[in-house]
C-alpha cells in the first residue's frame, strides 16, 4: 500500500507541473500583434510533397503584418512534381523564390541540408528567419506573432508549436504524447534561463530564429548528421550563449504530421532512437512512464479482484491523476481531450513499443525517411 500511494503522489507531482507550465510559464503569441518592421524570412524545405504544399503555401501568401516577407521553397529531390505544384499556385508572385535543392554531401542528412541551403539563399536584408514544414497551414497573423514573440521574449530560437490535428485513432493516441512530454516532464522556466543545452526542446514543423542568433550557432551546418535536427540546433543556440524559449501556436498553425498510421509508425521509429540515446536510458524511462501511468489501471483491476477497496481507490487515484495531466495538455495546446484522454495508458504503451521498434531498426540499419537513411 506504501508503494502504491507513492506511485500515485508522484503522478500528482507531474500533474502539478504540467498544469504550473501549461497556466504560468507557456508563452502564447498575441493575435492580433503589430505591424513587423523588420525582414523576415520564411523557408519551406519540401521533398515529395505535392499533395500537401498547396494549403500550406496558400496560407504563407496569405500571411498580414508582414510586409517584409519573403518565401524562399527549396525542393529537395522530389519526384512527384512538387516544384510545379509550387509554381502553379506562386504564379509569379515576386515574393516566392523557388530553390532547385542539392543531394547532402557526405555527414549531412537531408532535412538539415534543405534547411541550410534555404537559409543560406534566404534575403540578406531578413534578419528572422522562419522555417515551416509542408504539414503546417499558418493563420493569417502567424508569422508576425511568432516574430513578435521571438523579439519580446528577448531569444534567439522560438519554436512555435502548432496544433496537432488528430484525424485517426493512432493519431490521437499516439501525436498528443508530444505535447505532453515537454510540458509534464520540462521545466519551461528553466528551460528558458539556463544556459545548459540539456534543458532544450523544439519543434521543427514552425521553428522562428534570429538570423545572426542562427548563425552563431553554426546553423544546420552544426547539425548536419543529426536526426532530431530541430532540438539538436536549439541545443547549439544555447551552446554559442544565446537564449531559446516554447510557445503555443495552437490558436496560429495547424499540422497534420502524418497521412495514415504507416507513416506514423515510421515516422516515429526513424527518430526515437535519438531522442533518448543510449538504450539503457531509453530503458529506463519507458519502465518509469509504464509504471506511472499503465500500471495504476490494472492495479486497480486487480485489487478489486482481490478485495482490496482501499488499494483499489488509490491506484484509480493515480490512473485519474495522469488523465488530468492529458487533459491540462490538451486544453492549452488546442488538443482534443475527450475521450482520448481516457487512453492514456494506451498511448504510453504505444510510445513503449515505438521506442522498441526505434533502436530494433536502427541496430539492424533499417531506418530510412522519404527514401534516404537515416542512420
Amino acid at each position: 500500500m506504501t508503494a502504491l500511494i507513492a506511485l500515485a503522489l508522484g503522478v500528482a507531482v507531474l500533474t502539478g507541473h504540467t498544469l504550473v507550465n501549461a497556466a504560468r510559464w507557456l508563452r502564447r503569441p498575441a493575435v492580433p500583434p503589430d505591424e513587423v518592421t523588420e525582414a523576415v524570412a520564411v523557408l519551406l524545405p519540401l521533398r515529395d510533397e505535392a499533395e500537401r504544399v498547396g494549403p500550406c503555401l496558400r496560407a504563407l501568401l496569405a500571411q498580414r503584418a508582414v510586409p517584409g516577407l519573403r518565401i524562399v521553397v527549396l525542393d529537395d529531390g522530389s519526384t512527384d512534381g512538387t516544384a510545379d505544384v509550387v509554381r502553379a499556385i506562386a504564379d509569379g508572385d515576386p515574393r516566392v523564390t523557388l530553390l532547385t535543392g542539392a543531394p547532402p554531401p557526405p555527414g549531412w542528412l537531408g532535412k538539415p541540408y534543405a534547411c541550410w541551403q534555404l537559409a543560406d539563399r534566404a534575403d540578406p536584408a531578413a534578419t528572422a528567419l522562419v522555417f515551416v514544414d509542408a504539414d503546417v497551414v499558418l493563420a493569417p497573423y502567424a508569422v508576425a506573432a511568432a516574430v513578435t514573440e521571438l523579439r519580446s521574449a528577448g531569444v534567439a530560437l522560438l519554436s512555435a508549436y502548432p496544433r496537432i490535428v488528430a484525424a485517426t485513432t493512432a493519431d490521437r493516441l499516439v501525436q498528443p504524447l508530444l505535447q505532453w512530454l515537454w510540458l509534464t516532464f520540462l521545466p519551461l522556466r528553466a528551460m528558458e534561463r539556463s544556459p545548459r543545452p540539456s534543458l532544450a526542446a523544439a519543434g521543427g514543423q514552425f521553428l522562428v530564429v534570429d538570423r545572426a542568433g542562427y548563425r552563431r550557432a553554426g546553423g544546420h551546418a552544426a547539425v548536419a548528421g543529426r536526426v532530431l535536427e530541430d532540438i539538436e540546433l536549439a541545443r547549439a543556440v544555447k551552446r554559442a550563449g544565446d537564449r531559446i524559449a516554447l510557445a503555443d501556436a495552437s490558436r496560429l498553425a495547424d499540422c497534420r504530421m502524418y497521412a495514415d498510421w504507416r507513416q506514423l509508425r515510421d515516422g516515429y521509429s526513424k527518430s526515437l532512437w535519438a531522442t533518448f540515446g543510449h538504450p539503457g536510458a531509453a530503458a529506463v524511462v519507458v519502465a518509469m512512464l509504464l509504471l506511472l501511468y499503465t500500471a495504476p489501471p490494472l492495479l486497480t483491476v486487480a485489487a478489486l479482484v482481490a478485495g482490496s477497496a482501499p488499494a483499489a481507490l488509490v491506484a484509480a487515484g493515480a490512473y485519474l491523476l495522469g488523465v488530468a495531466g492529458r487533459v491540462v495538455t490538451a486544453r492549452a495546446t488546442g488538443g482534443r481531450w475527450w475521450p482520448d484522454a481516457l487512453a492514456h495508458p494506451v498511448s504510453v504503451v504505444f510510445l513503449g513499443w515505438l521506442t522498441l521498434r526505434s533502436y530494433h531498426l536502427r541496430k539492424r540499419r533499417r531506418l530510412s525517411w522519404r527514401g534516404r537513411p537515416v542512420s
